[in-house]
C-alpha cells in the first residue's frame, strides 16, 4: 500500500548512510522497492536496482538516486579519548563546529559534539579567524583513549550529523539530515508506487553508492542496467536565503521542480530538456531551472556509458545543502514526482530514439 511522502522521507532520512556505508539504506530501500518492481539486482559495489516492466522491454529507463549522504570518518584517537576525524563528502568547515554527530561503531550508535577550544581563552583577534577542521574534535564524554575503544569505537568509523526528520511550517515543509540524495531515493520509490503498469518502457530504479566520493555506483551501475535514457533524481541549491542573488542560484522553495542545465559534469541531452519542460507546460505546473558551476551528479558519470546516453537531472529545491540540516518543500516533492511519472509516461522507444543527435 502506497505511503505518504512524509512518513517516507522521514524513514528515509532518519536511517544513516554516509558515503561507502550504505547497508542500512540499502536494506530499507530493498524494502521499500519489494512489491513495486519485478526483481531486484545489485552490483558488486552495492547499488540496488529494481527492475520494473511496463508495457515494453525498451527503452530500458535508469532513475539514478544515491543512497550515501556527506559524513565523516575517525581518523585518530588521541590518549585523552578525543577524536579526530576524516570527511567524506563535501563539508565547508565553519558548517560542522558545534553539531552533534552520531558514531556508528559495531557496539550501536555513540553520540558526540564537534569542539574547539573555548572562546574565553582564544585572543581577540584570534577569534575572527575560520576555525578550521584540522582544529576540531569530536567529544564523546570520556577521559582516554581506553574508554574510547571501552565504546566500542575503531578508526575507520563513519559518522553523520545528528538531525531528526521534521515537519514545519505548518506541514508545508520539511527538515532533516540526508536530503542530499535521499529525497532522490524517496521520489523514485513513490514513481515505483504510483506509476503502475502503464508506462512504455522498464524502469530500472537505481540506488547508487559513493556518489558524493566520486560518482562510483553510478559508472559501475550503469553496465549493470545498460540504459538508453537516465534520469538522476537530486535535490537543487535553493537561492532564496539571505546573501544569495539570482545569478549565483535560482531556485526556490515551493516554485516547482528544477531542472539542471549545466553542472560540471554533465550538460543535459537538450531534446530530453525540453521534454521535461514542455510536459511541465502541459501540466499547468512551474517548473525552475539550475546551473551549477561547482559539483556533480551521477548522471555524469551514467551519460557516459557505452556510446553515451541521453541523460538529464532532475531535483527538488533545498536550503542548506551540504550542511548538517536542510530545508525543502512539500509541495515541490509532489510536483516533481508528479512530473517525473508524466514524462515516464512519454518514453516510448520512438521518443527515446529522438533524443539521439541528428
Amino acid at each position: 500500500m502506497p505511503r505518504g511522502s512524509k512518513e517516507l522521507l522521514g524513514r528515509l532520512c532518519n536511517v544513516d548512510g554516509p558515503s561507502g556505508f550504505e547497508d542500512s539504506v540499502r536494506s530499507l530501500m530493498r524494502e521499500l522497492m519489494e512489491g513495486y518492481v519485478d526483481e531486484l539486482e545489485m552490483d558488486k559495489l552495492g547499488t540496488l536496482v529494481g527492475i520494473k516492466r511496463g508495457k515494453n522491454d525498451q527503452p530500458r529507463v535508469m532513475l539514478a538516486a544515491h543512497m550515501d549522504e556527506i559524513g565523516f570518518m575517525v581518523r585518530y584517537i588521541t590518549k585523552e579519548g578525543f577524536l579526530r576525524f576524516t570527511p567524506l563528502g563535501g563539508w565547508m568547515d565553519q558548517l560542522i563546529l558545534g553539531q552533534r554527530v552520531i558514531i556508528k561503531t559495531r557496539r550501536g550508535d555513540v553520540l558526540g559534539v564537534i569542539g574547539c577550544k573555548p572562546p574565553h581563552i582564544i585572543p581577540s583577534e584570534e577569534r575572527k579567524k575560520l576555525v578550521e577542521r584540522k582544529e576540531m574534535f569530536i567529544d564523546v564524554g570520556v577521559k582516554s583513549e581506553e574508554e574510547v575503544a571501552n565504546l566500542g569505537i575503531r578508526i575507520g568509523d563513519p559518522i553523520v550529523p545528528y538531525g531528526p526528520f521534521e515537519e514545519i511550517a505548518g506541514g508545508k515543509a520539511y527538515m532533516g539530515k540526508g536530503f542530499d540524495d535521499r529525497v532522490g531515493c524517496a521520489l523514485m520509490v513513490k514513481i515505483l508506487e504510483e506509476i503502475g503498469d502503464d508506462h512504455p518502457n522498464t524502469i530500472y530504479a537505481t540506488a547508487t553508492v559513493q556518489e558524493e566520493v566520486g560518482l562510483r555506483g553510478a559508472q559501475t551501475s550503469a553496465h549493470l542496467v545498460k540504459p538508453d535514457v537516465a534520469i538522476a533524481l537530486e535535490v537543487a541549491i535553493a537561492g532564496d536565503i539571505p546573501g544569495v542573488n539570482p545569478e549565483e542560484a535560482q531556485a526556490k522553495l515551493g516554485e516547482g521542480p528544477v531542472i539542471c542545465l549545466f553542472d560540471v559534469s554533465l550538460i543535459p541531452n537538450l531534446r530530453l530538456r525540453d521534454l521535461f519542460m514542455d510536459t511541465a507546460k502541459e501540466l499547468g505546473m512551474k517548473y525552475q531551472v539550475e546551473i551549477m558551476e561547482g559539483g556533480a551528479t551521477d548522471a555524469g558519470r551514467i551519460h557516459l556509458y557505452a556510446e553515451g546516453v541521453p541523460s538529464i537531472v532532475i531535483g527538488v529545491a533545498t536550503r542548506h545543502i551540504h550542511s548538517p540540516i536542510g530545508i525543502l518543500s512539500a509541495e515541490d516533492f509532489e510536483n516533481t514526482k508528479n512530473l517525473l511519472i508524466a514524462v515516464l509516461k512519454k518514453l516510448d522507444s520512438q521518443t527515446a530514439a529522438s533524443l539521439h543527435p541528428s
